[in-house]
């Protein structure tokens, strides 16, 4: 990675467990060596609110917050949350992107959604059923989160090693949740 710094934004809504990830991402660029910044930014994190952390990943990181237009991974747990995070990206930045919408009165449709992303995403968007993956699977559409940060180490879209994110899941998680969040993990290592 030399002394470029990688930075990651993951946004989402309150309830969705973008804090939890944030610290897992931490740990394991930790668990490898990296120097590692990061910050929460959100409005109301109370659940159902918009939230998005960064993360800053590097030999030596100097500020926890992603500068606009820099972000090299936008991981949007919510559907609608990635337009939030839009400022963010660059004509490099990959968009991993949870297909997943909380029904709220008065938002946009997906249908919306897609043609807004559309215009505005001129990069690599990946879109994945995570929290339907994990509902149908594992019987709890949160594991969304872990299956998506899983999937992109695998992927290679971090620059983190699997082992790594699967040690941290283990550090950071509380141990009655521990195995189905492995279980996550493990899904996500054999998806296409």
């Amino acid at each position: 990675m030399g002394n470029k710094t990688f930075n990651i934004v993951i946004t989402g809504t309150g309830g969705q467990g973008l804090i939890t990830l944030l610290q897992i991402v931490a740990e394991a660029a930790t668990i490898e060596g990296f120097d590692v910044k990061t910050a929460e930014l959100h409005g109301l994190s109370q659940r159902g609110g918009s939230v998005n952390t960064h993360i800053r990943i590097g030999e030596k990181v100097y500020s926890p917050l992603v500068p606009l237009g820099s972000a090299d991974l936008i991981l949007s747990l919510e559907y609608l949350e990635t337009l939030r995070a839009i400022p963010y990206s660059n004509s490099k930045t990959t968009f991993l992107i949870n297909c997943y919408s909380l029904p709220f009165v008065g938002t946009i449709s997906e249908k919306e959604i897609d043609r807004r992303l559309s215009e505005l995403i001129k990069s690599d968007k990946i879109i994945i059923a995570a929290s339907e993956v994990c509902r149908k699977e594992l019987g709890k559409d949160v594991l969304g989160g872990i299956y998506l940060i899983s999937y992109a180490a695998f992927k290679g879209l971090l620059p983190i090693k699997p082992e790594s994110i699967k040690k941290a899941i283990a550090r950071i998680i509380p141990k009655k949740y521990l195995d189905i969040n492995q279980k996550a993990y493990k899904l996500a290592k054999y998806a296409n």
